[in-house]
């Protein structure tokens, strides 16, 4: 049977996938691997969802599985996931709980689990948890029933948080914030506001349903219209749970989330403050990222795609800072996982610190062109022992140079490989990438 948690908790569509009946069993499960009896108190869990309309029933199906198992709840409502888990640690709960399906659209919902401290369950906990589904258990029965509270000060101590974490105002800058009609809609404005930043919000209207539908850090059109529209400084914007972010300079063009790290590696190097000189990254991230870290005597680690292997490697070296070239970005020193309200209040800092335009931070490297071919109907678990192809792959190495790169994945659940080719020009990296897609297909059919 395929594994039940994926790469970032238990996800599916809300109401077929994503049942009360599992969300109830999933909080029952995750209260007896989860929870440690203490002298004195019952269990604690913290529980907070995005403003999706199935975040409701599940949020009455988690809050009655855990009380039922003795743990008493803290509602924090509707909340950022950032948010969750930093009051998770805050409040000295036990463990915290998410709903949210981050940037899928509306109709899916996600159960994400948080261990004390707010860090991010390692594999075999969750492991644990599966393992102990449908195993009868005893619930709490009469003074052990678990009592539910609602927090209604989580958004507050969030924000405090966040903007006490500046180490500069953010005084006469006007910034636009796209809250993806998500979680961060009443966070994300109130952040920058109380961080000096002139704020014009849009995407901040959630109705249940209009979750990142044509907003938000997978939709920009929208974004890059209002900053032009208001003539403002930057835009920002997160993904419906607020773990990520994306940006936009004064133009309106795009500011990925490599540049983003980019920015963020060489302020915190410059105060000393970028621990080992070191920047967390995925194999995704582009090339050019690697190049200017190399040029500012920043050292570069990789990990495998997916955030949860940044933060991993993160903790192992005690570094600082790391992301993905989607907008998750990590300050370890901040939060325990991707912030997307904590990243943009930081990029905004680092602007009005210089005293110069997003662009021209921007500017810190150059995003060489990146090529991404998928290749359907091959066996991906033959892509390791093709001799053939891999004699392909360094003779496009070779022909690349140090200004480009050639990385084969084969799809952990699809019969599918996808080759991504960088070089200098567009052209180069497309027709390398296809001569490679034809000898996958060609070895591996």
């Amino acid at each position: 049977m395929a594994r039940l948690f994926g790469t970032d908790g238990v996800r599916g569509v809300a109401g077929q996938d994503l049942t009360a009946a599992l969300a109830l069993d999933l909080s029952v499960a995750a209260a007896r691997v989860l929870t440690e009896r203490r002298a004195g108190r019952r269990p604690v869990a913290v529980v907070g969802r995005d403003p999706r309309a199935s975040g409701e029933f599940l949020e009455a199906a988690v809050v009655a599985g855990l009380a039922s198992s003795g743990v008493d709840v803290v509602r924090a409502g509707v909340l950022p996931t950032p948010a969750v888990a930093h009051l998770t640690g805050e409040l000295g709960a036990d463990f915290g709980v998410m709903l949210s399906a981050s940037h899928n659209p509306a109709r899916d919902n996600g159960i994400k689990f948080f261990a004390e401290g707010g860090q991010k369950l390692a594999d075999a906990l969750e492991d644990e948890i599966e393992g102990m589904l449908g195993v009868p258990s005893n619930p709490a029965v009469g003074e052990d029933v678990g009592r539910v509270s609602d927090a209604t000060d989580g958004a507050e101590r969030y924000v405090e948080h966040v903007v006490g974490s500046l180490k500069n105002r953010l005084d006469g800058l006007k910034v636009v914030v796209d809250c993806a009609h998500g979680a961060s809609s009443t966070v994300a404005p109130e952040a920058l506001r109380r961080a000096g930043a002139e704020v014009v919000t849009i995407g901040d209207a959630p109705d249940g349903h209009n979750i990142n539908q044509g907003h938000g850090s997978t939709h920009l059109d929208a974004l890059q219209e209002a900053v032009r529209l208001h003539g403002a400084d930057a835009g920002i914007a997160n993904d419906g749970d607020a773990d990520r972010c994306l940006a936009v300079d004064s133009e309106g063009r795009v500011v990925d989330g490599d540049q983003i790290l980019a920015i963020l590696a060489t302020e915190l190097k410059e105060a000393g403050e970028l621990a080992e000189d070191t920047l967390v990254v995925t194999v995704m991230s582009n090339l050019g990222l690697k190049l200017a870290m190399k040029r500012e005597g920043i050292t570069v680690a990789e990990t495998a795609v997916g955030d949860r292997y940044v933060l991993e490697e993160m903790k192992r070296g005690g570094f600082a800072l790391g992301g993905e070239q989607s907008g998750h970005v990590i300050l370890l020193d901040h939060a325990t996982t991707g912030d997307g309200v904590l990243t943009g209040l930081s990029l905004m800092a680092a602007v009005a610190r210089r005293g110069q335009g997003l662009a021209e931070l921007a500017k810190v490297m150059t995003r060489l062109p990146q090529v991404l071919v998928n290749v359907p109907d091959v066996d991906r678990t033959r892509v390791n022992d093709s001799e053939r192809l891999w004699e392909a792959v360094r003779e496009a190495e070779a022909e690349l140079g140090e200004t480009g790169r050639v990385l084969l994945r084969p799809s952990g659940t699809e019969p599918k490989v996808r080759v991504m080719v960088e070089a200098p020009e567009e052209g180069q990296a497309r027709a390398t990438a296809e001569k490679l897609a034809e000898v996958v297909r060609t070895e591996l059919s």
